[in-house]
């Protein structure tokens, strides 16, 4: 990839994933955004141009005529040919392609087939909140962020329960791929493939192709009311997923229906309970949990970056691109712009105006996901309230070394019931 023909301002690193050891770099994506137009990042053989301010962001990503997901993939390295057609999904796709393969699922994620699930959530999120109560606290993403997304998504795919851990245990790897380490050999899980044509050039994703495909074939011969056999099955005008487009579309559920909500659901109890002033505004007016879902959404930003590549000439933020260039949208910065959101760095969940783009930015992409995410954690909000249960933290976040996905591997946190145990300095407890 070249570099830019003008020389344009220089973008201050944000993507070392050991720098996300000690969290998102907010200082330097603050930088960025008060640098005028948008500013070069060097990375591998040439560079990107970091999209960092929230109009800039939106913009880019409805504009998928001239910012493709398709020609170079959504990474921010490139890939070769074939490595790219072995690994594209969903978000790496442009109309036509997208639109047909949107159509052929987005029906399961609408809110009303959403809500749907309503109840299961509930009791999953019932019984985890209940467990971790009884175990006086402890690893919150272990005992709770991690098990509720992984046990909703592995219901509505039909994926057995007894399974839950190992998806996890893969989808942990598969994080571990977003950084500069792996922990697992290539060959791990009987892997055979070239890590370059698999997705995280992680083994993890070959043996989660493998489950999908198994459980696949078992649905196609034993029908039953899941999504899985729901795409299996998937019929518009005699258009059908083909094998890869479902092993693939199955990879990207798993993950993208597990980790990033896990990563939300930790920030989120991370901010309650260095907040807990916020947590009792929850306490009070039940009507605020819709608010502080948008606004744990916002504050965590689980995934940090998406790329788009220019497929002619265009200028952004007045700055000109050429075409064939990286444009990468960081979502993270885009939900810290003081020119949107009013006190960025506060913690709000009464925030009345939320336009975060923790989702994306708008447009054809927009997460297919977001109702469900929703969903899980503005129950969750509602069981820890129906409980008056308060979170202490006992330790700082382990962190993923990743600067794609705002992981936290684990955290202890502490459990108090009870109002008197939210109560400010005082023992006023209004």
């Amino acid at each position: 990839m070249t570099s830019p023909s003008t020389s344009p301002s220089t973008a201050p690193n944000v993507t070392d994933p050991s720098l996300y050891l000690d969290g998102m770099p907010h200082g330097r994506f603050a930088e960025m955004r008060e640098t005028p137009g948008l500013v070069w990042h060097p990375y591998g053989d040439g560079g990107f141009w970091a999209v960092t301010r929230h109009d800039d962001v939106r913009s880019v990503s409805k504009n998928a005529a001239v910012f493709s997901s398709a020609v170079g993939h959504t990474n921010l390295w490139d890939l070769e040919a074939d490595a790219l057609e072995a690994r594209r999904s969903l978000i790496d796709t442009d109309a036509p392609d997208h639109t047909r393969l949107r159509r052929l699922v987005a029906r399961s994620f609408t809110p009303r087939n959403v809500r749907r699930w309503e109840d299961t959530v509930r009791r999953i999120a019932a019984e985890l909140i209940d467990e971790f109560v009884a175990a006086g606290g402890g690893d919150w993403v272990e005992l709770v962020a991690a098990p509720l997304p992984i046990r909703v998504i592995l219901t509505i795919l039909g994926v057995p329960m007894t399974d839950a851990g190992y998806l996890v245990e893969l989808s942990n790897y598969l994080v571990e791929g977003t950084g500069d380490r792996q922990s697992i050999p290539p060959d791990a899980f009987g892997n055979t493939t070239e890590l370059r044509l698999l997705p995280f050039n992680s083994p993890a994703s070959h043996a989660l192709f493998e489950y999908g495909e198994r459980l696949g074939d078992q649905r196609r011969r034993d029908p039953r009311d899941d999504l899985v056999t729901a795409l299996v099955q998937a019929n518009e005008d005699g258009d059908r997923l083909s094998d890869q487009e479902y092993r693939n579309l199955f990879h990207l559920l798993v993950f993208a229906g597990n980790e990033t909500t896990r990563t939300a659901i930790t920030h989120g109890a991370i901010a309650l309970a260095d907040h807990p002033d916020q947590w009792r505004r929850v306490l009070d007016d039940r009507r605020l949990v819709a608010p502080a879902t948008e606004e744990i959404l916002r504050w965590s930003t689980p995934v940090m970056h998406m790329r788009r590549t220019t497929t002619e000439p265009t200028e952004l933020a007045g700055t000109p691109i050429d075409a064939g260039q990286k444009v990468v949208m960081w979502y993270g910065s885009a939900n810290r712009d003081d020119r949107v959101f009013d006190r960025p760095f506060d913690f709000d969940v009464g925030r009345e105006e939320n336009p975060h783009v923790a989702f994306g930015g708008g447009g054809p992409h927009l997460c297919l996901g977001a109702y469900l995410a929703r969903l899980e954690i503005a129950v969750l909000l509602e069981e820890m309230a129906r409980r008056s249960l308060l979170l202490e933290r006992r330790t700082e976040p382990v962190r993923a070394p990743s600067n794609f996905v705002h992981g936290v591997l684990s955290v202890e946190l502490a459990v108090a019931t009870g109002r008197a145990a939210i109560a400010p300095p005082g023992g006023d407890s209004r």
